[in-house]
């Protein structure tokens, strides 16, 4: 096998390393088991952003892969999988399943790391108001050292961690702090979930959404920022799906025969 500067090496480890979910059944089976963390554990979302980010950045690869649960985010995603004939399950993006998951640790301590003021109170407020009425609440925005967190965490004990710092660096503080706590809790890297909360950013409709076409909407509110994420990122992206099967010759379909 190539060493693990190829990025075909670190997709196939990826892969095998993210869990489908098939029937909203089974989601609900997902977010129950999130919920009841026995220690402190780690929620992370592979979408084709974070294939393209460890692809060029080793630390990233071994950041999102020690990952405790990493689920499908996204339709590129899908691409993928249907490439390597392997049933890609349903699109658990966070976005989505974070709401659900936050109304489980209702009435727990809740941390929102990540965004910037106004967006952060407003996100805060958001997820008290409709999500987690009886939930303690604390908060504090993305650009802190890492050490602020690692305090704040450490002090408040929330049960769940909402990190809101985009990739990257989200994954790197999750670590950090999954090494540092002593207590059972759930620390979920959320990229822009807390700016939709906060309303810095608008969602798309539901149809476009439904049909894998939320990044287009995002581009067309942000061009400038979002152009090499998702126009220059989603073509490198789609190559890479394009050839790599054809890099594995039937590794990855022997991993996942038995999970069909």
């Amino acid at each position: 096998m190539e060493g693990n500067s190829s990025w075909k090496w670190r997709w196939s480890k990826l892969v095998r390393k993210i869990e489908r979910v098939h029937t909203l059944g089974e989601r609900q089976e997902l977010i129950e088991r999130l919920s009841k963390p026995d220690r402190p554990l780690i929620l992370a979302f592979a979408n084709a952003h974070s294939m393209n980010l460890l692809a060029k950045s080793e630390s990233f690869f071994k950041s999102l892969c020690d990952a405790d649960t990493v689920l499908r985010d996204g339709s590129g995603m899908e691409t993928l999988f249907n490439q390597l004939r392997i049933p890609p399950g349903l699109n658990l993006n966070g976005t989505d399943l974070i709401p659900d998951l936050i109304s489980l640790f209702n009435g727990r301590c809740i941390a929102l790391l990540g965004t910037q003021e106004p967006y952060l109170r407003s996100g805060v407020d958001f997820v008290e108001k409709n999500l987690a009425p009886q939930s303690n609440f604390v908060h504090a925005n993305g650009f802190h050292e890492e050490k602020v967190y690692l305090l704040l965490a450490a002090e408040s004990c929330p049960a769940l961690i909402v990190l809101g710092m985009g990739m990257p660096r989200q994954e790197e503080v999750a670590i950090a702090l999954r090494s540092t706590l002593s207590y059972p809790c759930l620390i979920v890297c959320g990229g822009a979930i807390i700016d939709f909360w906060g309303g810095r950013t608008t969602r798309a409709p539901l149809w476009m959404r439904r049909n894998g076409m939320e990044w287009f909407f995002r581009l067309q509110l942000e061009p400038k920022r979002l152009f090499q994420r998702y126009v220059t990122g989603n073509m490198v992206f789609l190559a890479r799906a394009l050839i790599f099967p054809f890099f594995n010759s039937g590794l990855i379909q022997k991993i996942f025969r038995s999970r069909v």
